[in-house]
Formats: structure tokens, C-alpha cells, sequence
């Protein structure tokens, strides 16, 4: 779903581009990466995600286990299918977890990055009269439910000193809130990358600000509890989070290689992704599962139990696994690490 004014054909590859987002979306069927042994991982990926991150770093080379892949359009929707046992482990934002454990699910969190939230935006239409985020009171804001930019959507109003219920909140999948925002049905889009990348790179609107400061730039891999209870799997998932935390560091030195990748993976014009990584990408920190880290996604878990979208007290603690931090740096402390 890139924009510009582009046809509704060439809108339908940025629809499975949702890194966190919320709503009803089935798995489609991934490829299967060969592996020796006999042990197969199952991992929930996005269009996009990991299985083309770590194929564009050479990280699915000598396997010692085969990896099968289910490609999802959101956060929600994968971990549905982890706590299901569906999928062992997968990618997603800082705020599905936590909607995810509001509904008691069987889920782990076992592996962090930490980056910057810029991409995650408050954007606005050209000839937009909002200058500042207390300028939405009574305004018409499209976001997706249980997303990471539903989050920072709440979280840039209170910093405004409004709360949500300020907003006329328009609870829309990308795809949707996208077509209202560049035809006007809203006031404002909260959203993430490589949305605000194409937003802007297109010129289609502004951004009003950002999650930066705001947010606590997480994201997760997230695996089911049966996973991490047979020897063979934890071990292949132990393997794969290292894979992965390769790959990322692969990306700081490899810009624009990666940003070609992704284009092709996803259909996002070159200058948009590449945009994207810049933004994005390029600032992800490997970090542990600590207490810091802990403590906030609880304020997360709270913020929402407040406004009575998640029922009941989570103690967010109980939905994560810290056997894989290794010698990562604190969540604390992240900063990108020397290249090379």
C-alpha cells in the first residue's frame, strides 16, 4: 500500500507490511528453509521480517534444524497462533505482547531489540491546520487497535496533556486508515514505518510528532512455553535468536543492500525503504529481557488496564523468559554498536 495516488492494485503488498498492528488476520503459507537433524521450527514472520533478514545476511546457512515459515499481516494474529502452539516463536512491536498476556495467552517474551520510535508517527495531511499534538482535541485520529502506534498515540496525548478519550479515535487496520487519510476522512493517521517513510517520501502529509522520547522503541521475538520445554526446540531457538541478532548488526553496514531487499520482498518503492532502514532499522539494539525493560512494557500493560482495553491487572513479568539473554548490554543502556 504505497501512496501517492497510486492504483488500488499497487496499495494491496503494503497491507502485509504490519509490524505490530492489531485485527483479525490468518497466516498464509511461508517457505521452508532445509536444515539438518529432525528437529523443525515453526516462526511466525512478517512480509518482509525475518526469514528476508536473515536470507539477505546469509544466515540460514548450515542449519542444524529445518525452520518453517507462516507469514502474517499483524502482531496480534501471530501471537494468537504461538499461544495456540501453532508457531513456536516470532516477531513482533512492543504493545501485542501485552494485549496478548491481558488475555492470559501462552506466550513468551525471549528476545529485545532496542531502537529509535521517529518512525512511529502523528502524521497529517497536507494543508493540515494542526501544528501541535494538543491541536488533535476533537479531532478525527485513525489508528490500529493494539498496535504500537496505539500506544503511542496514547502516550503522545498524555504527554500533551490529553488523554484519549480527547480524540475521536478511528480504530482502522493500515490499509483502511490509509484511504481515509489521503482522502480526508480523518484529521490525523497514528502510525508507523515504513508507512511515515512513504507518507513523507510522497508528500502526502507531515509529521505532527513522534513516538521518540515518548516510546519505549521495543520490539520482540515472542515463543510458546511448549517450545521452550523440549530440549531440541529451545536449543533451535536459542540458534535462531543469535541468527537474528546477526542479521540486524548485518544491516548497519549493509544500508542499502538491505533496503533493495526489502523492496523486493515487499513491493515498497526503493527510496521509501531505504528511507525506512534509515530510520528504522539502522538504530535496532540487541538488548536483554531485564527488569528495566520489564518494567516498561508493565506501564504499558497499565496504561491500558486504565482505559479498561485490556480486563484485568497483567504482570507482564510473568510472560517472559530471560534464559536467552546472554551477554547483552542492559535495555537501559543500547547503543549501536561499533561496525565491523
Amino acid at each position: 500500500m504505497r501512496r501517492r495516488l497510486v492504483p488500488a492494485a499497487l496499495l494491496l503488498p503494503f497491507a502485509l507490511l504490519l509490524t505490530a498492528c492489531g485485527g483479525n488476520a490468518s497466516a498464509g503459507v511461508g517457505s521452508d528453509t532445509d536444515g539438518k537433524g529432525s528437529v523443525t521450527l515453526d516462526v511466525g514472520d512478517q512480509k518482509g521480517g525475518s526469514e528476508a533478514i536473515l536470507r539477505a545476511a546469509g544466515e540460514l546457512k548450515d542449519l542444524d534444524y529445518k525452520i518453517k515459515w507462516s507469514t502474517f499481516t499483524s502482531g496480534p494474529p501471530l501471537l494468537e497462533a504461538v499461544n495456540a502452539g501453532a508457531v513456536d516463536i516470532g516477531g513482533v512491536g512492543n504493545t501485542p505482547p501485552v494485549f496478548a498476556a491481558g488475555a492470559d495467552s501462552k506466550i513468551k517474551v525471549v528476545a529485545a531489540w532496542h531502537g529509535t520510535s521517529k518512525g512511529d508517527a502523528i502524521l497529517v495531511p497536507n494543508g493540515s491546520k494542526l501544528t501541535d499534538t494538543q491541536d488533535l482535541k476533537g479531532k478525527s485520529v485513525a489508528v490500529a487497535q493494539g498496535s504500537s502506534a496505539h500506544y503511542q498515540l496514547v502516550a503522545s496525548l498524555k504527554a500533551a496533556g490529553l488523554s484519549l478519550s480527547d480524540v475521536k479515535v478511528k480504530y482502522l487496520q493500515p490499509a483502511d486508515a490509509l484511504a481515509a487519510f489521503t482522502s480526508g476522512k480523518v484529521d490525523a493517521w497514528a502510525v508507523w514505518d515504513p508507512y511515515t517513510s512513504q507518507i513523507l517520501k510522497s508528500k502526502q502529509g507531515s509529521v505532527l510528532t513522534t513516538g521518540d522520547g515518548i516510546t519505549n522503541g521495543l520490539t520482540f521475538q515472542v515463543a510458546a512455553p511448549s517450545a521452550l520445554t523440549d530440549a531440541k526446540k529451545a536449543a533451535a531457538v536459542k540458534d535462531y535468536l543469535e541468527r537474528l541478532r546477526r542479521a540486524y548488526t548485518w544491516v548497519y553496514s549493509h544500508e542499502d543492500e538491505w533496503a533493495k531487499v526489502w523492496a523486493k520482498e515487499t513491493g515498497l518503492p526503493e527510496d521509501v525503504a531505504l528511507a525506512a532502514v534509515k530510520r528504522t532499522y539502522t538504530t535496532r539494539v540487541a538488548v536483554a529481557v531485564d527488569p528495566p525493560l520489564i518494567a516498561s512494557e508493565q506501564e504499558i500493560a497499565d496504561t491500558f488496564t486504565g482505559l479498561k482495553l485490556i480486563p484485568r491487572k497483567v504482570d507482564f513479568a510473568k510472560f517472559t523468559d530471560t534464559r536467552f539473554n546472554g551477554s547483552l548490554p542492559p535495555s537501559t543502556s543500547a547503543a549501536r554498536p561499533s561496525e565491523g
